[in-house]
Parts: structure tokens; C-alpha cells; sequence
């Protein structure tokens, strides 16, 4: 066990607790998206980091070339993304949003959010929001660990 953890602190509720809830609380939102979770994923890394290779998508997501080929070939399709020539090596292409692909993540966006944003308002106190906001970081630091 980390010397930072304390021995006091059975982590194996919380973990198995927090699995489920989680999985719960993506299922709703993915309920919210007009987009597959991976299309999801792939849409926002491109606004969030840019163009990318397939390669480096399919890494960053932890999926198969395979498997993120044929998301992006779905998301090309419909006009959501589009490929060009990356200037630094011409073998290769990078993916990158579209207009209409960065409006229709915007979108999205919005229309999970506006979810999220009423459940927290109509269903917790200002102490439950607060600390809502301050669990955010601490699953963020999960989320990348």
C-alpha cells in the first residue's frame, strides 16, 4: 500500500461504489449525445488538442488502429471531420474538425451540460453544489492516474 494512503482506510468500497456510480452517471450522459462514445471522445480531443494522426488518436483513446480508423471514417462521412496532409511527414494524414463538425460538438455540448447543469440545480443544496465542485479535481486526478 502507498505510504500515503492511510492503513485505516478500506479503499475497496469506495473504489467498487465509485465504479458503479460512474458508469451510471456516463450512461445518462451518453444518453444526452447524438454522437457514439468514441466519436464523442474523438470529436472533443480534436477541439481540445487539434489535428491529429489516427495512430495518435487511436493511443490517446486507447483503442486499436482498427477501431479508430473506422470512427473517424464514420465522423468523415458526416462531414464532422476532414483528413489533409500533414506538412511535417506527407505519408501521413491528420484528422481534423470541420466547421460543421465543431458546431455539431458544440451542440452536443450544450445539450449534455444543459442536463447536467439542471439535475445539479433542481437536485442538490448550495453544501451539495460545493462540494460537487470540489470533487471535480479529485476525479480529474483519477481520471489521469
Amino acid at each position: 500500500m502507498p505510504s500515503h494512503v492511510a492503513a485505516s482506510v478500506d479503499v475497496s468500497p469506495i473504489a467498487s461504489e465509485l465504479r458503479v456510480v460512474l458508469g451510471q452517471l456516463v450512461r445518462r450522459l451518453r444518453a444526452e449525445h447524438r454522437f457514439s462514445l468514441p466519436q464523442a471522445a474523438v470529436l472533443g480531443r480534436l477541439d481540445r488538442e487539434g489535428p491529429r494522426g489516427t495512430s495518435d488518436l487511436a493511443a490517446a483513446e486507447r483503442v486499436r488502429p482498427q477501431s479508430m480508423a473506422q470512427t473517424v471514417s464514420e465522423l468523415e462521412t458526416d462531414g464532422l471531420v476532414s483528413r489533409r496532409p500533414d506538412p511535417a511527414d506527407g505519408r501521413r494524414a491528420l484528422i481534423e474538425l470541420t466547421d460543421s463538425g465543431l458546431q455539431t460538438l458544440q451542440d452536443d455540448r450544450r445539450q449534455r451540460e444543459g442536463w447536467l447543469i439542471q439535475a445539479i440545480t433542481d437536485g442538490f443544496s448550495e453544501q451539495e453544489r460545493e462540494a460537487l465542485a470540489q470533487a471535480v479535481p479529485l476525479l480529474r486526478r483519477l481520471a489521469d492516474a
